[in-house]
């Protein structure tokens, strides 16, 4: 039951991710005007919004990934590589992806705070 429990409280914690994703599409629309409004004009303004949107997006997607790497590494730090099972090897895989995911974060925030002139487009995936 406690399996049942804690399974119940990670659904939860990642009903609130899903609704900060749905925030952070809005600021991507928006930071997207921004971002061709500086293109079409010139508008230093909008070039520093988008910046700064930018570097909360990426701030904040950084943060959703390290929740999930260190959930993911919590269920696999217990795990003996001798005796593995198959749920053991896709928790394994699953701490490599998270892992993998928190890095691109990392460089994605990296560009977004030195990319002063926007000359590298950003996505989140």
């Amino acid at each position: 039951m406690n399996d049942v429990s804690n399974r119940l409280k990670e659904i939860k914690i990642e009903n609130h991710i899903w609704i900060i994703y749905l925030g952070i599409i809005f600021l991507s629309y928006y930071s997207n005007s921004l971002e061709k409004d500086y293109l079409l004009n010139n508008n230093y303004i909008s070039r520093e919004k988008y910046r700064y949107i930018m570097i909360i997006i990426f701030t904040t997607l950084v943060l959703i990934y390290l929740y999930f790497l260190v959930d993911s590494y919590s269920s696999i730090k217990n795990i003996d590589i001798n005796s593995m099972n198959e749920t053991d090897r896709l928790s394994l895989l699953s701490f490599i992806g998270s892992l993998l995911v928190f890095i691109s974060g990392i460089i994605f925030l990296y560009i977004a705070i030195n990319d002063k002139d926007i000359n590298v487009e950003l996505a989140f995936n």
